[in-house]
């Protein structure tokens, strides 16, 4: 009778372990990327023959806190998003802002200030956002233009806007708007 309710009771820990255990996710990458404070978000632009650019990152919110020159200071490398690293994702050659970006996958940074931003295009990947890599991995860094958007912007977002000789990409974010002419 003892070995039947010792028994028994080991099986009831074991299933009761092994059933939270499917409850937990094997790691942050496991849970579900849309139910995260920052949700996954893609902007994509063809720029005509086939030659296509892709950005993956993930979108922050402003929830009323102070963006540029207080979260993200001025003058710094910043992982341009949230979450996992922020891709570039070009199928053919590309000219961005005036720099040679041969076809590859590429992780994006920017250094952003009040009048100009820097946009650093690195060669390193695969890397959570925060882990700039250092200037040693980066391909390219392009100067961006600034603007202040008429109203703020609540969700961190990046678009394309089609132009005659290609794309520009357009970063905006609580009342600034960061861009830069990529072709082909």
């Amino acid at each position: 009778m003892k070995i039947r309710i010792a028994a028994t009771a080991l099986s009831l820990l074991l299933f009761a372990s092994l059933s939270f255990a499917q409850d937990k996710p094997a790691s942050p990458g496991a849970q579900d990327k849309a139910a995260r404070p920052s949700p996954p978000a893609k902007a994509s632009c063809s720029l005509g023959d086939g030659a296509t650019i892709t950005v993956d990152y993930s979108s922050p919110r402003a929830k009323g806190r102070k963006i540029f020159g207080g979260l993200v200071p001025y003058g710094e490398v910043w992982r341009l998003g949230a979450n996992e690293a922020t891709t570039f994702l070009t199928n053919s050659d590309v000219n961005v802002g005036g720099t040679k970006v041969p076809a590859g996958s590429y992780t994006l940074f920017a250094v952003p200030n009040a009048d100009k931003w820097t946009l650093i295009i690195s060669k390193k990947t695969g890397e959570w956002g925060t882990k700039y890599a250092g200037p040693e991995f980066d391909l390219a860094r392009v100067d961006m233009k600034v603007s202040t958007l008429p109203a703020p912007v609540e969700n961190f977002t990046i678009t394309f806007d089609k132009t005659a000789s290609g794309c520009t990409m357009r970063v905006e974010w609580e009342k600034t708007r960061a861009s830069v002419d990529i072709t082909k």
